[in-house]
């Protein structure tokens, strides 16, 4: 009898997952709170429906993923370009990471110490704005993000959605940190717009991942 065939067999995945470091010197950094259980959950839950997925993933401590290949990045840059390479073949790409919008203008060596004064200003220059530089010339391939916004932000969501070049984006909000899921809205660039109630990182994962998956069939 031959074997069963998996629903996303031959489908190839890039996630982008948890934070990015940016250093002021060798010792600090810029992050923020990103835990990158979201982009796990999808890599995750894809490669158990037989999905071929690669997880480009920030600094985290999640235990690593059978039948996954998993790119370790630190930077907003590093994100870039190990996307940039991943997605040259892929069929979806979901940004999930949670990228530093800003770094130092210049990384200091070692650890300077404390200012006499007790203060410090930091000059600071935008990081690459990864989804938008890989959103130009994207053709067929698909591409879902995440917006984080406070206050509801569904105008500013469908804003980045099409600022960015997506296919989709999925609203959540800071309360969806974390290792719980939440509530989040799936919102689509033909206008549409779903509400994804979860109580879980996986009850998610297998929303954004259907509601993707139509969008890769053409539906």
């Amino acid at each position: 009898m031959p074997a069963k065939r998996l629903p996303l067999a031959g489908l190839r995945l890039v996630v982008t997952s948890g934070p990015t470091r940016e250093h002021l010197d060798d010792v600090r950094f810029l992050s923020n709170a990103s835990t990158g259980r979201m982009g796990h959950a999808l890599a995750r839950l894809a490669a158990r429906r037989g999905a071929h997925v690669t997880l480009v993933q920030g600094p985290c401590e999640l235990p690593e993923l059978k039948a996954v290949t998993t790119i370790p990045v630190v930077s907003t840059k590093d994100l870039l370009t190990a996307t940039r390479a991943a997605v040259e073949h892929a069929d979806l790409v979901i940004f999930a990471a949670a990228p530093s919008d800003f770094r130092p203008r210049r990384r200091q060596k070692g650890k300077p110490g404390r200012e006499a004064t007790g203060a410090m200003t930091l000059d600071l220059v935008a990081t690459p704005d990864v989804a938008k530089t890989l959103g130009r010339g994207k053709g067929a391939r698909i591409h879902v993000g995440f917006a984080l916004e406070v206050g509801g932000g569904e105008a500013r969501a469908r804003r980045k959605m099409a600022r960015k070049g997506l296919d989709a984006i999925v609203l959540n909000s800071p309360a969806n940190f974390g290792a719980g899921g939440g509530q989040a809205t799936w919102l689509g660039k033909d206008g549409s717009t779903l509400a994804l109630a979860n109580a879980s990182k996986a009850g998610l994962a297998r929303a954004v991942l259907d509601r993707a998956l139509r969008l890769v069939e053409g539906g």
